[in-house]
């Protein structure tokens, strides 16, 4: 039996052959074609971030290199929390994320998105009394200049939360992120002493 005899010759098997490879190439350009470009974002655009800022929701567009303490001061007007080494180092832009203490120099506006910061304006209660570690740095003149003590209050008030206030080398050494070119260190333990029974009754 020849191969015409069953319907097939080399020159059908040829053009059907040439037929298939290009209905495939064909495809699998269409496909390439139709698959959608990689969109490019420019990382200089403003993100989008909700911060939750003393109880209070805050809708921001800022570029997404800045950071917590730019949003709070620049974007927010929250000044308490001071721009001090930017680097760090002296912990005078201490704030609570989550109740617990960050250098807001530090981090980045987009990371707290959604999480609830606190700052030295909203340490006090809603009638305006004092919370109980304002009062302490008060009592024992913790503070001369002032620069510093709001990222100390705040550093404080988480200290006595991770009990860290139970003696006072303990109390020192979890404040050492802390600086006070002033000095006014011994006082600022004794107002940490003052108000950790204080803060454990509220």
């Amino acid at each position: 039996m020849t191969n015409q005899t069953r319907g097939w010759s080399r020159r059908n098997l040829l053009a059907t052959s040439i037929a298939s490879t290009v209905s495939v190439t064909l495809l699998g350009r269409s496909g390439a074609e139709a698959a959608p470009a990689t969109v490019q974002t420019n990382p200089r655009d403003p993100v989008n971030v909700t911060l939750k800022v003393n109880g209070r929701q805050h809708r921001l567009s800022f570029d997404v290199r800045t950071t917590l303490l730019d949003a709070l001061r620049e974007h927010m007007g929250l000044t308490g929390s001071k721009k001090g080494c930017d680097h760090g180092q002296c912990g005078a832009c201490t704030v609570l994320v989550n109740d617990r203490r960050v250098l807001s120099c530090l981090t980045l506006a987009a990371s707290a998105d959604g999480q609830d910061v606190t700052t030295i304006e909203g340490l006090a209660q809603p009638d305006g009394s004092l919370h109980a570690m304002q009062q302490a740095f008060i009592d024992h003149d913790a503070f001369q200049c002032g620069y510093c003590t709001p990222g100390q209050i705040l550093s404080a008030v988480a200290c006595v939360k991770e009990g860290h206030a139970v003696v006072d080398a303990e109390i020192r050494e979890y404040m050492s992120g802390n600086l006070c070119r002033c000095a006014a260190y011994p006082n600022i333990v004794d107002a940490i002493k003052q108000a950790r029974p204080k803060m454990k009754e509220a």
